[in-house]
């Protein structure tokens, strides 16, 4: 799970990092593209200007007219030939009238934005004028978007992370509190057992029979001290006959199960079917699920396993005639705390799927399920 989460929060990282890069490209060309245009229109603006000055009374002037009035977006500042200034247009009048050194100001920054565009008045090119010009509301909004969207995914990240951190740990804390309660669960079978049976030894000699029946609760206790011992590293893996395992598993459920509920094995043929696998750990898979078949069924109905080879796995389908599975819980019943039951804790099919998974490198999957009818999960393993 560790993992998994490492791997959501590198992928967000990956594809905001992405994006942001992806649109800084983007909002560069565009900024360019644009500041290309407004050089073209403020060069048509100046050459309108320097028609209307030297027009003749009797020309129209209503296109060069028309370009001068349109040119609003644009901070211009002119100067002549000795960068006097001697004209403004698009800035701030009240700035220009209240602070003497605005305009200079703003004429340095402009000279630094970009080159002017320099206008001569007549034809020896000693009289000219020179236009320095600035960005428009638009070209600094493409320019500064960026660094905008930059802080929105920021702070989408930021919050997702968080979110996706409070999730996680609660799935850690809901884990840990099934888990302990889980191992109670599993011990609490053995030891009522051997409490039985030190009143019976208080009460009368022990016999043969007695003295085995104690040494079966005696290796359970220390079968489950095995399984949880096992689950927190990575288990080792030993060639098995997994007929044998689900035998044990199926025959240790039917002697705790009510008489109303028959049991069946269908080993498909099979005489023998081995695989690399944690004894301990299968089986405590197949008695999670015919545990929870048992549970579906209420004290009566059937609990089929069969048994196939297919091609290089091993396939086990355990079916049952219980309740079914609602559909819209169907996809959460391996999720760590989930149960449809009045008292659980929703850590069995957790526990088994990571066992069959991660461990084994198999799937544990539902095959199918009715509401009412029953249900069959699937335990695939490698060969």
């Amino acid at each position: 799970m560790s993992a998994a989460w490492g791997n959501w929060r590198n992928l967000m990282t990956v594809v905001a990092m992405a994006i942001v890069i992806a649109t800084v490209f983007y909002s560069r060309f565009l900024s360019g593209r644009i500041a290309a245009e407004e050089r073209g229109k403020l060069e048509a603006w100046v050459e309108a200007q320097r028609y209307i000055a030297r027009a003749d009374p009797d020309q129209d002037l209503t296109f060069a007219s028309v370009l001068v009035a349109g040119q609003t977006s644009i901070p211009v500042i002119e100067t002549d030939e000795n960068d006097s200034i001697t004209g403004h247009f698009n800035l701030d009048s009240t700035r220009v009238a209240s602070d003497a050194n605005y305009l200079r100001g703003k004429l340095r920054d402009f000279s630094r934005l970009n080159p002017p565009i320099v206008t001569y008045l007549d034809s020896s090119e000693l009289n000219f004028n020179r236009y320095y010009y600035g960005e428009s509301s638009l070209l600094r909004q493409v320019r500064y978007y960026p660094f905008v969207q930059l802080a929105i995914v920021a702070l989408f990240i930021a919050v997702s992370l968080l979110a996706w951190d409070v999730r996680h740990r609660a799935e850690q804390d809901r884990l840990w509190t099934a888990l302990a309660k889980e191992t109670a669960h599993q011990l609490g079978t053995p030891l009522t057992a051997l409490e039985g049976w030190m009143q019976m030894l208080r009460e009368e000699p022990p016999d043969r029979e007695m003295l085995d029946e104690m040494g079966k609760d005696v290796a359970r206790l220390k079968l489950v001290s095995e399984r949880f011992s096992r689950i927190g590293g990575r288990p080792k893996l030993e060639e098995s006959e997994l007929l044998s395992l689900v035998g044990q598993a199926l025959e240790y459920m039917r002697k705790r199960s009510p008489s109303k509920v028959a049991f069946e094995l269908d080993p498909g043929g099979l005489t023998e079917l081995k695989a690399s696998v944690s004894p301990p750990l299968f089986e405590w898979v197949v008695e999670n699920i015919l545990k929870n078949a048992l549970d579906a069924m209420e004290g009566e109905g059937r609990i089929e396993v069969r048994i196939r080879r297919t091609g290089n796995q091993a396939t086990i389908d355990i079916s049952d005639t219980g309740k079914g599975i609602p559909g819209h819980v169907g996809d959460r019943i391996f999720q760590p705390g989930f149960t449809t039951k009045k008292r659980g804790w929703g850590l069995g099919l957790t526990l088994a799927k990571r066992i069959v998974e991660q461990y084994h490198g198999g799937q544990l999957s539902v095959l199918q399920s009715e509401p009412g009818r029953g249900s069959t999960f699937r335990i695939q393993v490698p060969l």
